[in-house]
């Protein structure tokens, strides 16, 4: 076995996922998951502390993304317009490697009840950061929530749609879908009066 091969991290990540939708989270172990990868447990460390950082990857750019975008809009955009900017930046740094990913999470995490809870984590994460965005621009509070709230789920909508083999072999790119799931989440929102 060689001692570099590339995309390690990603070889990693994947090697996992299918490995935790196969036989569980619980009875996966790191020597398993560095064996799917073809790579060593020492190689492994060198990227992950352990198998649950893994279900965090890309989590942090994902919440950076989100709130340069917000950040980089006028300051006279409403703020859907701000939420629409964060998605829009997030999603446009999405490649096809996230969208082959997204069935091997959904199985992954399906099958396991702490990946979900996990999971239910990672969503609050995301509203927090672009709710502390929006109120940096003078948002007030209870509206920042909300729009943050109807920005994580557009996100998560449209992310389900681009990585649903089912509903499109080519959905092209991501950035329209979260559009489409926010504009949709923004026009049920006025019909609750």
């Amino acid at each position: 076995m060689p001692r570099w091969k590339p995309d390690a991290r990603q070889r990693l990540i994947v090697a996992a996922l299918q490995l935790f939708a196969e036989k569980g989270y619980d009875d996966t172990t790191v020597a398993q998951i560095s064996e799917r990868a073809g790579l060593t447990r020492s190689t492994f460390h060198r990227h992950f502390t352990d198998k649950r950082e893994m279900l965090a990857a890309g989590q942090e750019t994902l919440s950076r993304l989100l709130a340069e975008g917000i950040a980089a809009v006028p300051a006279d955009a409403t703020p859907m317009t701000a939420v629409a900017a964060g998605l829009e930046r997030a999603s446009n740094q999405m490649t096809s490697f996230n969208r082959e990913l997204g069935p091997l999470m959904h199985a992954a995490v399906e099958a396991n009840d702490e990946l979900k809870r996990r999971d239910a984590s990672k969503s609050t994460g995301m509203a927090a950061v672009m709710a502390d965005a929006l109120r940096d621009r003078g948002v007030p509070e209870t509206v920042a929530q909300v729009a943050a709230e109807l920005g994580v789920l557009a996100f998560r909508t449209g992310f389900s749609r681009w990585t649903d083999p089912a509903l499109d072999e080519n959905p092209g790119e991501l950035a329209p879908l979260t559009r489409a799931a926010l504009d949709e989440l923004h026009a049920a929102v006025t019909q609750l009066r």
